[in-house]
């Protein structure tokens, strides 16, 4: 088995081979903060999570780095639009700094809530802006630039293979053939789909953040960013790049293009500057058909520029878990789109918590004691197989959570084998199972509420019903509301089941 991962450059599913065996650099696309996150961007870092897990899970040694946009962001990728940065800051009466500052860590609030690992380097843009100017003037001495209405533009006319990755034509976009709607009309550029590296005169009035350059005082364009920042900490040439697939058209397009731009002959001749993009897709507001209208759209992109945005806070203040929303993500595989509804995330809550219930009765008959991996039976060993499979098949997340449910699902196993797999499984996923399980024990302890295994009744349609008064009859005792008790449990009998309260708990079982 190798891992395997569809890259973008080609489009294709290819073999993993990374340029140094055993180690993996990989750089993703960070946020721009001026805004909250919304769920939609935080499924390219679960996306990104899920990644750096796997090459851990899989024995690669790797550093995984990501930046921060605090510079400034035009609202369009094509430099066009209002500065988001800016326009916040007036807006709150604060600095640009002030802004970034307080959405940076809101961002990785989020991050932490949704048990994402840091990366092991995160960079501010604004703290690398001489890495950019000394990118900027290996790109000029290249021959790859030109001055024009007081800012440096890239040509891309002078890169042969501009446009690569997102299949653009570049004799097409010589002649002027295909459409331009991604594209902004700017005076100063010789081709439409040039790109300004640094401005010196910026279309706002009193430019917040400002640096000495060559060409003048003025500030980065936003794709120099992540070239500098990338190849600082990663090299000249790198195994992975990842962002969402709005990313492909423009912003990872110019960057190749200045990337490779800046590159000497000897670098040239070691191939790349990056071997595999990995491109995560949208996520998607489901409509219902009374908000689809006339145009029939049953979906909407998720959007800060439109509005039409959800964050991870909305999610919690209407009372699901950000493991949740987590979950949620897992059971689509990031190159589809998730299509987001109030009801597939009560799907997701109650598929989380059916599961959490299974491990935690698990957990609970083994001590929480492991075994070793030499230890285990073939059956365990097959899951794991199985659940291996599946993460290297590019990432397949639906179909590895899969084999974990079916594997803590398993009478077969012993519970110290079970607690085993859930473990090295979840250090794919994510779930954080373990501290999840010890949480509902404790819970289900301390209300008197039985803590047995759902497994006992999992071919029982009404258990998650019947564990779920137990519940709330164990709470009214506790109470002292003895008639809401006796309520509940006569409800419960009516059901044809039998009570056996214990002192170590209440057990229950279908007549």
């Amino acid at each position: 088995m190798a891992l395997k991962l569809f890259n973008t450059m080609g489009r294709k599913l290819e073999e993993f081979k990374p340029l140094t065996e055993g180690y993996c650099g990989f750089y993703g696309c960070g946020p721009t903060v001026y805004n909250y996150a919304h769920i939609g961007n935080l499924r390219a870092y679960v996306f990104l999570d899920i990644l750096d897990r796997t090459l851990c899970y899989l024995g690669y040694k790797k550093k995984h780095v990501m930046n921060i946009t605090d510079i400034g962001h035009l609202t369009g990728d094509a430099d066009d639009g209002e500065d988001k940065m800016v326009k916040q800051a007036k807006e709150r009466k604060q600095s640009v700094l002030e802004i970034a500052d307080f959405y940076t860590k809101a961002f990785f609030n989020d991050i932490d809530r949704l048990n994402i690992k840091r990366p092991d380097i995160v960079c501010r843009a604004t703290e690398h802006v001489q890495e950019m100017i000394d990118l900027i003037k290996q790109i000029e001495a290249n021959g790859h630039t030109y001055m024009a209405g007081g800012n440096l533009y890239y040509d891309v006319t002078t890169y042969p293979d501009y446009g690569k990755l997102a299949n653009l034509n570049l004799d097409e976009l010589k002649a002027g053939a295909g459409k331009r709607d991604i594209v902004v009309v700017d005076e100063n550029k010789r081709n439409p789909y040039d790109f300004v590296l640094w401005f010196t005169k910026s279309k706002f009035e009193d430019q917040a953040l400002t640096w000495d350059s060559p060409w003048g005082r003025g500030y980065p364009g936003w794709h120099i960013e992540c070239s500098a920042m990338s190849m600082k900490y990663l090299g000249r040439h790198f195994d992975i790049h990842t962002g969402g697939i709005d990313h492909i058209p423009i912003h990872h397009t110019n960057e190749i293009a200045q990337s490779e731009g800046a590159f000497s002959e000897e670098d040239k001749k070691q191939g790349p500057w990056v071997n595999y993009w990995l491109h995560n897709e949208f996520l998607v507001i489901q409509k219902d058909k009374a908000s689809a209208g006339d145009s029939g759209e049953e979906t909407d992109k998720m959007s800060k520029s439109t509005g039409n945005f959800l964050t991870l806070q909305v999610l919690i203040d209407k009372g699901y878990d950000p493991l949740d929303y987590r979950y949620f993500l897992l059971g689509a595989h990031y190159r589809s789109q998730a299509k987001f509804s109030w009801n597939s995330m009560d799907s997701a809550k109650n598929s989380r918590k059916a599961l959490v219930k299974r491990a935690a009765a698990v957990f609970n008959q083994s001590n929480g004691k492991d075994v070793a991996d030499e230890s285990l039976s073939a059956k365990a060993k097959d899951y794991l197989s199985k659940f291996q499979s599946a993460i290297e098949n590019d990432l397949a997340t639906p179909q590895a959570l899969a084999v974990m449910q079916s594997c803590i699902k398993d009478t077969e196993l012993k519970a110290e084998e079970t607690v085993t797999l859930i473990k090295k499984m979840d250090s794919v996923l994510g779930l954080n199972l373990e501290k999840s399980c010890e949480e509902y024990n404790k819970s289900a302890s301390g209300s008197g509420a039985s803590v047995q295994s759902s497994d006992d009744h999992k071919d029982d349609p009404q258990a998650a019903e019947i564990e779920d008064l137990l519940k709330q009859r164990a709470e009214a005792k506790k109470a002292k509301d003895f008639a809401k008790a006796d309520e509940i449990r006569n409800k419960i009998t009516s059901l044809g089941i039998t009570i056996i309260d214990t002192p170590a708990g209440t057990t229950w079982k279908r007549n």
